[in-house]
């Protein structure tokens, strides 16, 4: 195992609860202010990022991951095509707000899978 900083570690340790609850919230108030999923993701990314940079070790299984990608992705496209197809977007604008916010959800949790699949590509091939 290599050596890591106890500086590091503490600083990361501490802010990573922060980090964590900012991703959180800038994907479900994207509909209304600046940010959502995309922001969102990489910033819940960057908490994956912090975990591997305090204890640098391989304990993720990046199958999961892509599993959970590809998930959200199917989802994406058939809220988006059942909210056109069914006409909730002009018979009824309540909806609308909700569909938003379900969407930043699923396009948060996509950029975060996806940013940290390629970090930890690169983590696990650094040495190749």
């Amino acid at each position: 195992m290599t050596e890591h900083s106890t500086l590091l570690s503490k600083t990361l340790g501490s802010v990573f609860p922060f980090i964590l609850i900012f991703g959180i919230y800038m994907i479900t108030n994207g509909h209304v202010t600046p940010g959502g999923g995309f922001q969102g993701g990489a910033v819940l990314a960057a908490v994956f990022i912090c975990k591997y940079l305090v204890i640098p070790l391989k304990d993720i299984s990046l199958y999961k991951v892509q599993w959970v990608e590809k998930l959200a992705l199917i989802f994406i496209i058939l809220l988006a095509i059942g909210f056109i197809a069914t006409g909730l977007n002009v018979r009824f604008d309540f909806f609308t707000p909700y569909y938003m916010i379900l969407m930043n959800i699923l396009i948060g949790l996509k950029v975060a899978c996806g940013m940290t699949i390629i970090f930890y590509r690169f983590a696990y091939y650094e040495s190749r």
